[in-house]
């Protein structure tokens, strides 16, 4: 009997080769958004520096023109702030669908492996049964020659 060959083994490759992308992408996605936690960190840490610099300033002698300038810096890192955190829920987001995407590509590589399992099990017992068939052939046809013989 011939050798197994899965006939759809072109089409699970193509699917593993599409699952590996995705995967690759989702984790590019992911490592965005903990660069994009560490800068909205940095932000809020140079946000709390900046408060106490203005206290600071403010119990000893106020200089009102750093005052301004540390009230406008302040106003710019919020607004920084906000805009990076609109940006994160947007990225998770993102996450989640290629998460799912990955999941669903996940699910199509496995039919397709649950599918060359069956058929290689298939192949497996065919043969078994094609050598037990041709050995009860060899043994029918022993038994015959030396009923002849004897």
């Amino acid at each position: 009997m011939a050798k197994f060959r899965f006939r759809l083994a072109t089409l699970q490759k193509l699917r593993e080769v599409r699952r590996d992308e995705l995967r690759i992408k989702l984790a590019e996605a992911i490592r965005a958004t903990q660069m994009l936690d560490e800068q909205i960190s940095a932000v809020s840490s140079e946000l709390v520096e900046l408060q106490n610099t203005q206290r600071a300033a403010i119990a000893g002698s106020a200089n009102v023109n750093t005052l301004m300038e540390t009230q406008r810096y302040q106003a710019v890192l919020r607004s920084q702030q906000s805009t990076m955190i609109e940006q994160a829920g947007i990225l998770a987001a993102e996450v989640e669908r290629r998460r799912q995407v990955v999941v669903e590509s996940d699910k199509e590589v496995r039919v397709l492996e649950k599918l060359y399992d069956r058929q290689r099990d298939e192949h497996r017992k065919n043969l078994q049964r094609a050598e037990v068939k041709e050995l009860d052939e060899i043994a029918s046809s022993n038994r015959e020659a030396s009923d002849l013989w004897a």
